[in-house]
């Protein structure tokens, strides 16, 4: 569930602005602090703009007003699938000769129409397999990935979409330069989007729906809502849509639906950035502004939904964890009573100092808890939810939630605690400024679920005035026995019907074509941005406290927020039971002050604090008002120097710990990380190199706690960015933070997790019931890397396995529809004396499997040679370079990076500078060098019954491993 961010509440005024010939009027929000411009164009279109110049680039979104509410009952996941097809290009793009193209396409709708109609398989086989003949026909005038190619072309990061229940969005991060190529670019794609590589595209959707079948939490969502909305499309028909629909597929269907919804009064430009406001929307209205609106707007209506007036239960069944959710249906999101459900949400659960926090959480009576508000545009549910414990019933869960509610409705928390909810408000909205992808989100929401935008920004003015009666009385009228229930339970769920594989042609990725359109674009020079090297010696300070710690230092001028983090070089790899203690330490008091007090106190601070250690790092974060940082920092010290070890919270944390740990064998990803892990590492792993269950049982609890208390008495570094002076924060370090003189050293006998040599070809399985595989293929030859190849192996991963537009996603996905996720990566390590490695990764179905091998086997050792393809990756590399900001806390955090490799200098103005003299022949020799012609080991994650071993005892002999052995448990 996500809580929806605030704004500030005034009055809305009205301005003008003139850009060129033309003045665009807007509307702001006194007080915005956002400062947004809402434009509505003459033919609907609304534009949303907010500047923000941390860096020279602009998230994008481009919002439509319908997702899967809208599709047709017939053609469930309808939204979804068009907008995988939003990809495919334009009459102008995608295509070498449309006019030849056309009457293919036209071919394969007819063809379709008449297939979702048949019902006899052997009907059905034949008329596939005619599809898949004319998708050939029509391939020959495809250029698939033309539009990831346009986006990479002009620097564009992150390009993606998704669908919901109300909103279909589409995403890209630009430079700031290049608005005028992104608008041309997605005027022409929403207005004129031809339906192509239908077929191949349709298979990555199946494989998508297959990859949910094995996802517990997507079942649960979806019964929950089938029992808050039972007659409204949000319960009766999901995102993804229903298998046998998505068997029967109608372009004619996807064409009406674009018709009726794509049109410029339904749909939201929304950017924030680096940008001038006057340039942008006059540039939006010359490639928009001719789009024509839809006088006939409008959406399916549905019946209002008779009130729930009892508690209704319902089960769902599957291989992960149980877990239990309790649902309350509100009216729709943009509704005040969505103010209070959030208020609400966070009274329950902050993650800190909420009911469930403090009683059900840190108190241990159940493995997880939490609440939420989920607010869309028709309704609004408020859920609650939890995960039991070794032993505990799902009831018994139930039960404990609901008597949170109870005490919630009676009153019975802290005066404080409101007030902090609202201060946590505050400060967590003004960090949120510092994202753009943030900012443009709240317009997406605002939008899509038609709220005002002076209602939006008056939010946490009306938070701040609620009081503690009115949310007791709130509670009180509304979450009562008027909820719902589902229990997710362990067992067998008989009602999974994958969706099978069609046999498909694949169809040429035409490389060596490019349309006009594309040529024009790329042939483009817009103002050049020029890049900023972080200068280590100028950007940060470098400087020690009295007694001799270490600091790096930056001032923040902007805010008043700061990040203070203490680092010690004490990783899994030195002392693994260091993550365990800080786990242990969060259900601790001290002499002086309760558990309870200690989070309450933090929260009223709205400051957190938190630890975590990778392989060779513990790391002590405290981050918040920069005004509450002393008393925030001697908290945190006064808790990590007293916290009192307490035997029975133990025992309680230890069954935790096993049962997180049970659960995580029941998880298709967690099994994987686990196997790629040993795979990579053998058996000394990351995720093996953990206490056993009986030196947990039989540890003592001042053992983790004295660690905590010692953990200052050794080597560290203090990173600190924030408002403060570095000479005031040194006095306040010395004084709540006092070391020792002569600090302890990191324990030379530390060993390191190595990666494992693949001299020769090995396949190792290890089992999950499942009907989708992972695999992922690694070589590593025990190369040594150097600052000096970062340019070619960024190139690299960007030419052949990082992207849409790269090969591995070209040739398994678009040319073949093998998988919904396929991707390669040669990876450069973190840190010094780690070594480079190469992997794919691949998610598909088991009946696939040897045909992605195939294919893969094919790609790597005959990297194929696309001068087009590797113009297109090194202008997109350079472009995010020079566009690129490193701030804030971030600048620190790369200068430690630096020091990690051995180097003290920031190694990306090099890069850019290697990048330009690289060539297509660098490339393909760093391919031979490193990946072709390679041994490899496979590493699979799946249901040995379903795989084609005779296929795989072809390429080695199979090695098979059990879930224990690759947990170590």
């Amino acid at each position: 569930m996500k809580l929806r961010l605030i704004l500030t509440s005034l009055l809305v005024a009205c301005a003008f602005s003139a850009s060129e010939a033309k003045d665009y009027k807007y509307q702001t929000v006194e007080g915005d602090p956002m400062h947004t411009r809402i434009y509505t164009l003459d033919n609907g279109l609304k534009v949303y703009l907010s500047v923000n110049k941390v860096k020279p680039r602009i998230q994008t979104y481009i919002a439509v007003r319908t997702g899967s509410r809208n599709d047709p009952a017939e053609t469930t996941g309808l939204a979804h699938y068009l907008e995988h097809l939003m990809f495919k290009g334009t009459q102008q793009f995608g295509t070498s000769d449309y006019q030849a193209e056309l009457p293919f396409l036209n071919d394969i709708e007819r063809r379709y129409e008449a297939y979702r109609k048949l019902t006899n398989p052997l009907a059905r086989k034949r008329a596939y397999h005619e599809i898949d003949s004319v998708s050939g026909l029509a391939a020959r005038y495809n250029i698939p990935n033309e539009y990831d190619k346009l986006m990479s072309g002009i620097g564009s990061e992150g390009s993606n979409a998704y669908t919901s229940n109300d909103v279909t969005c589409y995403v890209e991060n630009i430079p700031a330069n290049e608005v005028d190529n992104w608008a041309k670019v997605q005027a022409d794609r929403f207005r004129n989007m031809v339906i192509r590589g239908f077929h191949t595209e349709l298979e990555a959707v199946y494989e998508e729906y297959n990859i949910g079948l094995a996802q517990d939490s997507r079942k649960l969502f979806q019964a929950l809502m089938a029992k808050l909305y039972p007659t409204h499309p949000y319960g009766t028909q999901s995102t993804i849509g229903l298998g046998e629909h998505l068997k029967n597929p109608s372009i004619t269907n996807i064409k009406n639906y674009f018709n009726r919804y794509y049109v410029p009064n339904n749909v939201a430009v929304c950017m924030a950035g680096d940008l001038n406001p006057d340039e942008v929307i006059a540039t939006i209205d010359r490639y928009f502004g001719s789009w024509k609106k839809s006088e006939t707007l409008s959406r399916p209506e549905y019946a209002p939904l008779p009130p729930i007036t009892a508690p209704q239960d319902t089960t769902v069944l599957g291989q992960e964890a149980e877990n239990v959710y309790l649902g309350w249906r509100f009216p729709a999101g943009r509704e005040l009573s969505s103010d209070t459900l959030d208020v609400i949400g966070s009274l329950l659960s902050n993650g800190h100092a909420g009911l469930l926090d403090l009683d059900l959480n840190q108190k241990m009576k159940v493995q997880a808890a939490f609440a939420g508000t989920d607010a869309m545009c028709d309704y609004a549910g408020f859920v609650v939810g939890g995960m039991p414990k070794q032993g505990q019933t799902l009831e018994e869960v139930r039960a404990l939630l609901l008597q949170e509610v109870d005490k919630l409705k009676r009153g019975e928390f802290s005066d404080e605690l409101l007030p902090s909810v609202i201060n946590n408000y505050k400060r967590d909205f003004y960090k949120s400024l510092d994202d753009n992808e943030n900012r443009a989100d709240q317009f997406v929401n605002a939008f899509i679920n038609g709220e005002d935008w002076q209602q939006h920004v008056g939010k946490l003015g009306r938070i701040s005035k609620m009081t503690k009666a009115g949310i007791v009385a709130f509670a009180n009228k509304y979450l009562n026995d008027n909820y719902v229930c589902v229990y997710k339970k362990q067992g067998n769920d008989t009602t999974i019907r994958k969706v099978e594989k069609p046999a498909i042609t694949p169809i040429p990725t035409n490389n060596d074509k490019h349309s006009a359109f594309l040529q024009q674009v790329l042939a483009s020079k817009p103002a050049p941005i020029q890049p900023q090297f972080l200068d280590f010696s100028k950007d940060l300070t470098k400087a020690s406290t009295r007694r001799g710690l270490p600091v790096v230092y930056k001032q923040n001028t902007t805010d008043g927020l700061f990040t203070l983090q203490f680092r010690y070089p004490i990783g899994t790899e030195t002392n693994p039971l260091m993550d365990y203690a800080a786990g242990y330490l969060d259900f601790l008091g001290t002499d002086k002050l309760s558990n309870e007090q200690i989070k309450q106190q933090f929260y009223r601070l709205a400051c957190d604090y938190s630890f975590s250690q990778s392989a060779d790092m513990f790391t002590v974060t405290l981050s918040g008002l920069n005004e509450k940082l002393p008393e925030a920092l001697g908290l945190l010290e006064h808790l990590m120097q007293n916290a009192k070890a307490d035997k029975q919270a133990y025992s309680q944390y230890v069954d935790l710990v096993l049962k997180g740990r049970a659960d995580a064998k029941t998880n298709q990803r967690s099994n994987y990380r686990a196997l790629t892990d040993y795979g990579m590492y053998g058996a000394y792993n990351p995720t093996r190199n953990i206490p056993s269950e009986q030196k947990l049982r039989q540890g003592a609890p001042e053992e983790l706690t004295a660690l905590m208390k010692n953990l200052r008495n050794h080597a560290q570094t203090v990173l600190y960015y924030g408002p403060s002076a570095l000479k005031k924060l040194n006095k306040l370090i010395t004084k709540e933070h006092p070391t020792p003189k002569q600090l302890l050293k990191t324990d030379a006998s530390t060993r390191r997790y190595t990666l494992q040599a693949t001299p020769e070809n090995e396949v190792w399985i290890a089992p999950y019931d499942a009907k989708n595989i992972y695999m992922m293929q690694l070589h590593n030859q025990n190369t040594g890397f150097t600052p000096q190849r970062m340019a070619i192996i960024d190139l690299f991963n960007g030419y052949f396995g990082g992207g849409m537009n790269a090969i591995v996603f070209q040739e398994l996905r678009e040319a073949r529809g093998l998988a919904y996720s396929a991707s390669a990566r040669y990876n450069r390590p973190s840190r010094l004396q780690d070594k480079e490695y190469f992997y794919t990764n691949i998610i598909t179905q088991n009946d696939k499997m040897m045909d992605c091998v195939k294919e893969f086997s094919e790609l790597l050792n005959n990297t194929p040679r696309r001068q087009a393809g590797f113009d297109l990756a090194r202008q997109n590399l350079l472009k995010s370079i020079a566009s690129a900001r490193t701030t804030k806390f971030d600048v620190l955090t790369a200068y430690m990076n630096a020091l990690r490799l051995g180097i003290d200098y920031n190694p990306y103005k090099q890069e850019y500078e290697t990048l330009q003299r690289l060539t297509l022949d660098d490339l393909m020799n760093f391919a031979k060098d490193n990946i072709q012609g390679k041994a490899y080991r496979y590493l699979i994650l799946g249901d040995e019954k379903n795989l084609d071993l005779k296929s795989l005892e072809k390429i080695a002999s199979v090695k098979r491993m059990s879930t224990e052995e690759i947990f170590g448990y």
